[in-house]
């Protein structure tokens, strides 16, 4: 068995309840590995001769109430190669636990606090660690960007020392999905890139324009000014045959094809207003 060599954190928002593992590895696909996590219930990070039943098993056991402290003793009792994983745990209320045996690869190590839980192997050094946490505890904002930053402090430190190939994020939020269906708020990976992390940052901010919804302050009124500037995107991209002097029925249905084929559906707005970053997404495309 190849070791998953990596270095993540496991974190819970206190705020709003997200859960969420960052990770990031020279380990094709870090993402389909590492992270495990369920809405009002935990976040797992399992890596170091990963053993992939600890995700499930430790929010089976968060389920029935179980706390972390017993759980990695059961993994301790019942993995004969324990002494090779590394883990981190954290729950809904933000207790948090860290392991690393003792055979795992140098440098190894984790430091865990209220809400997080920061863990590597292979790594360059203990900076690696206290980059992951001393960022994550002095960024503000929502957790999926915090986990981010931690994650390129990390790299910045020195990570893997091996190198740079996945990275991966995972958030839970209930009924967070696409659609409110799972809980699924972001699970983005970044599979096999030169600069994983850099990537990883690259889809957040894609995300956050495709899923977000507009702020109602933001909106802009689509004022005559704005209407030709507008149907002048609109017209370069391809969507409208000629820019007319107000804003018209013709106009918010190329509007709308266009937000359609860009996949902005979530930031449309009522007729004679437009959301500033579907503005800004336009103008770029229309260069």
């Amino acid at each position: 068995m190849r070791s998953v060599s990596t270095f993540s954190i496991v974190a819970r928002d206190p705020e709003t309840g997200d859960l969420g593992v960052a990770t990031a590895s020279k380990f094709l696909a870090v993402g389909a590995v590492v992270p495990y996590a369920e809405a009002g219930v935990g976040a797992v990070a399992t890596q170091s001769y990963a053993n992939t039943t600890f995700g499930p098993r430790t929010i089976m056991a968060l389920r029935g109430g179980i706390s972390l402290e017993l759980i990695h003793q059961a993994f301790a009792e019942t993995d004969p190669q324990h002494a090779q994983r590394q883990y981190g745990l954290v729950d809904a209320h933000g207790h948090s636990f860290t392991f690393t045996g003792d055979a795992c690869h140098p440098w190894a190590g984790g430091q865990c606090g209220e809400n997080y839980a920061a863990q590597g192997n292979l790594l360059t050094g203990p900076e690696v660690i206290g980059a992951l946490v001393t960022t994550f505890q002095e960024t503000t904002g929502p957790l999926a960007e915090r986990l981010v930053a931690a994650l390129a402090a990390g790299d910045a430190a020195g990570g893997d020392k091996r190198g740079r190939q996945s990275a991966a994020l995972l958030v839970v939020r209930q009924e967070g999905g696409y659609g409110g269906f799972n809980d699924r708020y972001l699970d983005l990976r970044v599979d096999d890139h030169a600069h994983p992390v850099e990537e990883l940052r690259r889809l957040l901010g894609l995300h956050r324009l495709l899923f977000e919804r507009p702020k109602p302050e933001a909106l802009l009124e689509i004022d005559a000014a704005l209407a030709k500037r507008v149907q002048e995107g609109l017209v370069r991209a391809g969507y409208l045959e000629r820019a007319a002097e107000t804003w018209d029925e013709r106009a918010e249905a190329a509007l709308q094809a266009f937000a359609g084929v860009e996949n902005l559906e979530e930031r449309l707005v009522e007729p004679g207003r437009i959301d500033p970053e579907v503005l800004a997404h336009l103008e770029r495309v229309a260069r």
